[in-house]
């Protein structure tokens, strides 16, 4: 046999193989049509799989019910159903903040601002583990960079945290493209951080616009504000404190106080007398649940 004979029974062999993998292929596939939503492709699998979501190719959060070799099988673009369109909805914008929470029975939301704060953060996280209660910090941003590994230790023992902007601006004094820089970068630095972007905001100050609403929920957001004002920045003592929260416990009722922004030794202090007592007296500590309505 010569060399041209050779070479051209390899080439034989080859297409062979070629055709009959095709053919096993599209056997394996034929009949079952799977829409695959996100990219307004669609693609074929076997029977019974469901696609949870499009791509180019296979990633995180696609396709994982889809064995690998599936993905080889898909067509090319254009070929199928026709694609299905997404319908856009728009945010809801409030046009002021929440100022209580639903919840049944006697439940207090507290709340810590402008944190997180080596000093004083570690010890109110400590003292929540104890009682073994759930609340809510809204970090600033500058904080967050650095240190984070505290927003590591909310997630893990449950707390919600929101945004509180990156530096506490008052944001009724900024245009309209500061306010999105100041609450955006915030997000994507909780999101690093925490382990998931922020569903609640708050104005520092309290100091709300339609700007400020606008961006919280294209940043799908909610804002929160207070209703019990501890007003422990001005540092009037912990028995103060503790009284103003005494005085104004109600069902539903949220507590602000703060875990940084100057010495909070007094709200420590505060938290570690007033938080039994509020439990005692038959109050339930929690965080809310997402509103969209």
């Amino acid at each position: 046999m010569t060399k041209d004979q050779t070479k051209d029974q390899i080439f034989t062999r080859r297409r062979l193989l070629i055709g009959g993998a095709a053919l096993l292929g599209a056997a394996g596939v034929a009949g079952t049509t799977v829409s695959l939503l996100g990219d307004g492709a669609s693609g074929t699998a076997a029977p019974g799989t469901t696609v949870a979501a499009a791509g180019p190719g296979p990633g995180p959060g696609t396709d994982r019910a889809l064995p690998p070799s599936a993905y080889r099988l898909r067509p090319i673009a254009g070929y199928g159903a026709r694609p299905r369109r997404r319908r856009l909805v728009r945010p809801l914008v409030r046009r002021e903040p929440f100022l209580r929470v639903d919840g049944q029975g006697r439940t207090i939301v507290l709340t810590f601002d402008d944190g997180p704060d080596p000093r004083y953060t570690p010890d109110i996280l400590r003292i929540l583990r104890y009682h073994d209660v759930r609340a809510m910090f809204f970090v600033c941003g500058e904080m967050v960079a650095q240190y984070g590994d505290l927003l590591r230790e909310m997630a893990y023992d449950g707390h919600v945290v929101g945004n509180h902007t990156w530096s506490h601006p008052l944001l009724t004094k900024l245009s309209r493209r500061m306010i999105y820089a100041e609450m955006a970068r915030t997000s994507e630095i909780i999101d690093e951080a925490y382990g998931e972007p922020p569903l609640w905001f708050r104005a520092p100050y309290g100091a709300w616009n339609r700007a400020v609403f606008r961006f919280g929920a294209e940043l799908n957001m909610e804002p929160l504000a207070w209703s019990v004002d501890t007003l422990d920045w001005r540092a009037p003592g912990a028995d103060t404190i503790i009284e103003r929260v005494a005085d104004g416990a109600a069902p539903g009722v949220v507590v602000l106080s703060h875990d940084a922004g100057g010495d909070r030794s007094q709200s420590v202090r505060a938290l570690r007398h007033y938080l039994p007592a509020l439990l005692d007296s038959g109050y339930r500590i929690t965080v809310p649940q997402r509103k969209y309505a």
